[in-house]
Order: structure tokens, then C-alpha cells, then sequence
């Protein structure tokens, strides 16, 4: 959707349910809007990293989560109101576009493509490795096959796509629930190896509830890890210009941000950490597989590793689909060429999800080859990009709100709770995390990376400016 078009929505008293012209096919209907949001919420960043958390902070790391999803709730409830406002494919840096610039929109339209792009290379290679437990096969050849296959059905139609990360997201939920139930039954019923030490005190009386080795300050500094496992959180955003009736399906997809959050990741911690105590967990190992162990559950290593695997194939299939939609967004605007524009008759950018798969592979190959500290840097640098994305999000909240109140546009059906206020303790939060990052040494290094990326952009905007002035200055036009 253009800047221009733009112009003729704000005349009337409600933004557009749709954006003409965008091409793309409305396919996407409320049972897989649901289960998009519900999946992005749930990654490998809880069945793996929790473990690392749980060892630095003890159990007070599930009141780092219930915070961290607070702000995400306003975080998507600033989006919900901007959807709303226009449902558009391009998201992020449409409103970005808009509400601050055109270099704002250029920045974060080609951020988030990057962090799409690093995030599936990463997670096929991961999916590859998980494929090992099972059999002995190169890894090379299951990242191949992967890529291939997801790559397939994102080109096929986006119905296949939202039916693939259904079924996806259907594995993670049924995993946590049924989690949950266990621990639950063993902390009433007292059954399995685990039934007799099991208690809801080990949350306190193992040295506190803030049992880090620095008390609430090691409970701050695994925010940065929380934040980080909710990554990938608002792209059921990008999925607006495809929803069938994005006005009903996508505020009721947002409203169930809180109770994801309480269930999958507060519920499910909180039992896990009654069952076991917090002391026997290390870096590294998944909380699912120790709570499994510690019921004397044989099967459970294999359990989780088909969990992991499939939030891997979720968060790469998620990538192919989120960075063809952001390249023909930018390529519509003038800020990217414009080949990336081309769809199939099915309704899907080829071009842009053939460059985005082509650089996956690319890299899929890299890390085979050099498996070394360079590349962890790059998926380290992924996750700032991700965060920008949020920034975003509530500065051009907060500034769609301010013309909103003055009568400049209209106001949005879905207004975000707090208003202007809930978006500024949001943004101060992301940047007590940035703070944190350049305090540990793990993630310091993803800061230096953004700066390096961001001169790249700058450089390339001064060309597309000098070239193509047009599409340099396109959101004045709005």
C-alpha cells in the first residue's frame, strides 16, 4: 500500500479494512491468525535458553518473564491500534514510513527482512542438528531438504503457509500443556520418581525466590534473555494484508497475548520448578528434558527434541514468509528494486522469497564450513534487529495517537490500553534491556553490530536518495 493511497483513507472516519492493490490474497483465516500468534510467542527460547536462565536467576525468573510479557502486551496492543487504524502487509515500516520518515521506513522495513533472514538461517541449521538425535545423516543435506521444502509451500499460496505453522504451533502448545498437566498431577497425586520431593516451596526456600548469585540484579540481567524468546511475537502483524477479516481475527489474536503468556511460559515454569528444584538445572540442557529425568521419564529427551525441531521449522518457515512480504513492501515504495514486487497467481512475492531462501542457504553453507565465534555474532546481532522492530511499533503509536486525539486521522477501533503512557514505560523498558546487553559480555557484542548496520543503511539510503529521490522522500507524500 502507497503513501499516496494513504491520502484518500484519512477523508473518511474509519481506516481501510484493506489495502487495494496490494495483490496479496486474504487467505488467512481466524484459526490460523490464532495459532500464528500463539506460535510466535512460544520458541526454542523456552524450551532451551529457560535453562540458562533458570541456573543464573532461580526461580525469581519467572517474575522476569511475567514483566517482560506485560510489556509485550503493550508493545502488541500499540500494534493492534495501528492495524486497526490500516491493515497492511508491509506493518512496521508502513507505519514507520508514515509517522517518522522515509529513512525510518527503509531502516526498519530492511532491519526486519535481516533479522528474518539471520533468524531462518540459524534455525534450519539448528533444525538439521536436532535431525542428528534420530539419525546419522549430514547435516548439510537435512538443512537442504528444509529449506527446499519450506520454501515450497511459501510459494505455493499463503494458505499452506498458515496451515504449516498451524500444525507447528499445535506441536509447542500440546507440549506445554501437556507438561504442565504432568507436574500438576505429580504435585497433587505425588506419582513418578519425582513425587515425593515435589513441592511448590521450592520456589522460596531454596535460597529465596531471588536465589541468583546477585540477588534481584542477576533476576535483571536475564531480561535480555526473556525478551529475547518472545522475538518474533509481531508477526502476526505482517500477516494483516492477508487476513480475511483483519479487523475481527487480529484483536482477538492480540487479546490473547496476557494468558499466552501466564500459561506457556509463567504456568509452565512454575510447575517445572515445583517439580524440580531450581538448583538442578544448568546451561544448556532444556527444563523440559530435567523435569522429564527428574519423573524418570525415559522418553522425554526425544519428546523435546521433536518439540525443539519443530519450533525450529516454525521460526525458518515464519522467516521465508515474513521477508518476501517486506522486500515487495519496501520495493512498492521505491526503497528497494523493484523485481521484488513481482507475485505469483497465487498471491505470493517470488522474487523476494527466492532472494530471502538463496542467502539462507548461503548461510546454511557458511555456518557448515565455519562453525566459529563470527557467526554467533550475527545471530547475536539478530536480536537487536528484532527489538527495532518494537521500537518502532510504539513511537509510531505514540504519534498515530497524538494526531488521532487532534482530529488529523481517524481514530482506531482497537486503541491500545494506557494510551501514549503504556508505550513510554514499554520503550523504557527495551532500553533497560539494551542496557543490560552492554553490560553482559555474552551479548555486548550484538551492540557493536548495529552501529555497523546501520551506517550501511545510511550509505545505501544516500544512493537510493541520489538515484531515485522519489522513492527516498516517498513518505512526505502521506
Amino acid at each position: 500500500m502507497t503513501s499516496v493511497r494513504v491520502d484518500k483513507q484519512h477523508d473518511g472516519n474509519e481506516a481501510a479494512d484493506s489495502a487495494p492493490g496490494e495483490g496479496y490474497h486474504r487467505a488467512l483465516g481466524a484459526r490460523q491468525i490464532q495459532m500464528i500468534a500463539i506460535g510466535g510467542a512460544i520458541g526454542t527460547g523456552l524450551f532451551l535458553g529457560a535453562g540458562k536462565g533458570i541456573s543464573k536467576a532461580g526461580p525469581s525468573l519467572i517474575l522476569a518473564y511475567a514483566l517482560a510479557g506485560l510489556v509485550i502486551f503493550f508493545i502488541m496492543r500499540a500494534l493492534g491500534e495501528l492495524l486497526m487504524y490500516r491493515p497492511v502487509s508491509g506493518s512496521f515500516s508502513e507505519y514507520a514510513r508514515e509517522f517518522i520518515g522515509p529513512f525510518a521506513g527503509f531502516v526498519t522495513g530492511w532491519t526486519y527482512w535481516l533479522f528474518w533472514v539471520v533468524t531462518g538461517i540459524t534455525e534450519v541449521t539448528a533444525a538439521a542438528t536436532y535431525m542428528t538425535y534420530w539419525w546419522d545423516i549430514p547435516q548439510w543435506l537435512s538443512a537442504l531438504v528444509f529449506t527446499i521444502i519450506l520454501y515450497g509451500a511459501n510459494l505455493i499460496s499463503v494458505k499452506l503457509f498458515g496451515e504449516l505453522e498451524f500444525w507447528f504451533s499445535m506441536v509447542k502448545v500440546t507440549a506445554i500443556v501437556g507438561m504442565i498437566l504432568i507436574c500438576a498431577g505429580i504435585l497433587t497425586l505425588g506419582f513418578s520418581d519425582a513425587g515425593d520431593t515435589a513441592s511448590i516451596t521450592h520456589l522460596w526456600d531454596l535460597g529465596g525466590f531471588f536465589a541468583g548469585e546477585d540477588g534481584i540484579a542477576s533476576t535483571l540481567m536475564t531480561l535480555q534473555m526473556v525478551m529475547f524468546a518472545f522475538l518474533a511475537v509481531e508477526l502476526v502483524g505482517v500477516t494483516a494484508g492477508e487476513s480475511k477479516d483483519p479487523k475481527t481475527v487480529l484483536p482477538k489474536a492480540i487479546n490473547t497475548v496476557p494468558w499466552r503468556i501466564a500459561v506457556f511460559y509463567v504456568g509452565a515454569l512454575i510447575m517445572i520448578l515445583s517439580v524440580v528444584p531450581w538448583t538442578h538445572f544448568k546451561p544448556g540442557v532444556s527444563p523440559f528434558v530435567a523435569a522429564f529425568e527428574e519423573m524418570g521419564f525415559q522418553a522425554g529427551a526425544a519428546i523435546v527434541n521433536f518439540v525443539v525441531l519443530t519450533a525450529a521449522l516454525s521460526s525458518c518457515n515464519s522467516g521465508m514468509y515474513s521477508t518476501g512480504r517486506m522486500l515487495r513492501d519496501l520495493a512498492l515504495n521505491g526503497q528497494g528494486p523493484k523485481v521484488f514486487t513481482r507475485l505469483t497467481k497465487s498471491g505470493t512475492p517470488l522474487i523476494g522469497t527466492t532472494f530471502s531462501a538463496a542467502l539462507m542457504m548461503v548461510g546454511v553453507w557458511i555456518n557448515y564450513q565455519w562453525p566459529g565465534d563470527a557467526f554467533n555474532y550475527v545471530v547475536s546481532f539478530a536480536t537487536i534487529s528484532g527489538m527495532w522492530a518494537w521500537i518502532m511499533i510504539l513511537v509510531c503509536q505514540i504519534r498515530y495517537r497524538r494526531k488521532a486525539d487532534r482530529g488529523e486521522l481517524p481514530q482506531s477501533s482497537f486503541k491500545a490500553p494506557g494510551g501514549i503512557w503504556a508505550s513510554v514505560f514499554a520503550l523504557a523498558f527495551i532500553g533497560l534491556v539494551v542496557v543490560t546487553m552492554g553490560m553482559d559480555q555474552d551479548n555486548r557484542v550484538a551492540l557493536y553490530g548495529a552501529p555497523v548496520w546501520g551506517l550501511l543503511l545510511a550509505v545505501a539510503y544516500l544512493v537510493l536518495k541520489s538515484r531515485n529521490p522519489e522513492g527516498a522522500a516517498f513518505a512526505k507524500r502521506s
